[in-house]
């Protein structure tokens, strides 16, 4: 894989989070995830101990080098492990001698931290049999993948802590009062790095937004054609990359909306408008992604009225079950928008002919992160938080969400608030 701009590789990295240790013991997920924003011939993840280094996973089986092993730190190295950020590290350092991997023969290592806040509780290695291969933008990448990591590597072990002391409780083996000390201070660790890996979204996702906003903002120009004419290939191209665009800003904010979400930060703004007016703008604003696929948009209203609800909140609600629809529908297909009140509520409801969802998912699909595992849904990119985000802001304003849906018979999301 050659060497990417430094830019193009940043955007690859919220992909980290579908890694899934629950259901990956040994940790393939994890590096096959990593090899699309770094190089390496080999990899490891250590976790830090107060006087030694254990191997939790690696990217290659090795016969001296099996998970869990222990390796005893030297005074020196002790500080070096637990005070210094990620660097670029070679054959002769403390740290490949310490965990015996000169008989690999590699020339060139990356080593990045993971850490919760100022807690450093274990380090990344990366190596390649190059010399100089890796440089201080490989280092930026490493040290911002590592953050995600940290997020999901304590969680594991978190959930590992609890069912270690799940069995100590039924087994009588840890006093009563004992155990409530020790959830109550891992619920504080819980707390402190949730708190962490959501100040990490809200920072990552402003970096990433800024470069694709240019993007966006080039290709209005070119569209525009003030510079010089196109031709339908070139017209056809620089909307490729406007909906592309559009796409990936929509999944950065997504990661922003979540982040104030759970931060109580998340606002609703109310005035009085026509239900319509919500609905025709967002339909306007999704009319390429629908063409792209030749799917039409059917707004079906008997009457229109208004409601009093954050206009910009209402939007995003129909944004994100509109374009759903749109993903999750066939080619030359249709979608139907319904709106309608009745006494002091109003209903909109949503409908496509798409693949459908089991009925045995209904309760899962509004969590954070979920991504139903289907060889359809394999091809669309996601963050899996557009519908958690629905559900809260329908919930700010005191309504709720339902879902009619059947595998192969399309889905139908009814969403009632307060008129």
């Amino acid at each position: 894989m050659p060497k990417t701009d430094i830019q193009e590789t940043l955007k690859l990295i919220p992909s980290l989070f579908e890694i899934d240790l629950n259901s990956d013991k040994e940790g393939k997920f994890i590096f096959e995830k990593l090899s699309q924003v770094l190089e390496f011939d080999e990899a490891f993840i250590y976790f830090l101990n107060p006087e030694s280094l254990q191997l939790k996973y690696s990217y290659k089986l090795h016969k001296n080098y099996k998970k869990d092993t222990i390796f005893a730190m030297s005074e020196s190295l002790k500080k070096q492990m637990f005070n210094k950020g990620g660097q670029i590290i070679n054959l002769d350092s403390k740290f490949i001698e310490t965990v015996g991997l000169a008989e690999l023969k590699k020339k060139s290592y990356l080593l990045g931290k993971i850490s919760i806040k100022s807690t450093v509780f274990g380090v990344i290695l990366l190596a390649k049999k190059e010399h100089n291969f890796y440089n201080e933008d490989d280092l930026t990448v490493l040290d911002a993948s590592a953050g995600i990591l940290s997020y999901i590597l304590k969680d594991v072990e978190l959930s590992n802590v609890f069912k270690i002391q799940l069995k100590a409780l039924k087994d009588g083996i840890v006093e009563k009062q004992q155990a409530y000390k020790t959830i109550k201070e891992q619920n504080e660790r819980i707390l402190e790095a949730d708190k962490v890996k959501n100040e990490f979204l809200a920072n990552i996702s402003h970096e990433l937004r800024t470069p694709l906003n240019s993007i966006l903002g080039f290709a209005d120009i070119l569209s525009t054609q003030i510079y010089g004419n196109l031709n339908s290939k070139q017209e056809e191209y620089i909307n490729d990359i406007k909906v592309s665009g559009t796409h990936l800003l929509g999944m950065i904010n997504e990661i922003l909306d979540m982040s104030k979400i759970e931060a109580n930060a998340m606002k609703i703004v109310k005035s009085t408008f026509p239900i319509s007016r919500a609905i025709t703008e967002v339909c306007n604003i999704l009319l390429p992604l629908a063409q792209k696929k030749n799917i039409h948009i059917n707004a079906a209203m008997p009457y229109d009225f208004e409601i009093f609800a954050d206009y910009q909140k209402i939007q995003q609600i129909l944004y994100n079950l509109v374009s759903n629809a749109i993903k999750y529908s066939p080619e030359n297909d249709e979608i139907e928008i319904a709106a309608v009140h009745v006494g002091d509520k109003f209903q909109i409801a949503v409908h496509d002919n798409g693949i459908g969802i089991d009925p045995k998912y209904h309760g899962k699909i509004f969590a954070k992160f979920v991504q139903l595992d289907s060889a359809y849904t394999k091809k669309e990119s996601s963050t899996g938080l557009g519908l958690t985000i629905t559900k809260e802001l329908v919930e700010l304003h005191g309504g709720k969400i339902s879902l009619i849906s059947e595998v192969n018979n399309g889905s139908t999301f009814i969403v009632e608030m307060p008129l």
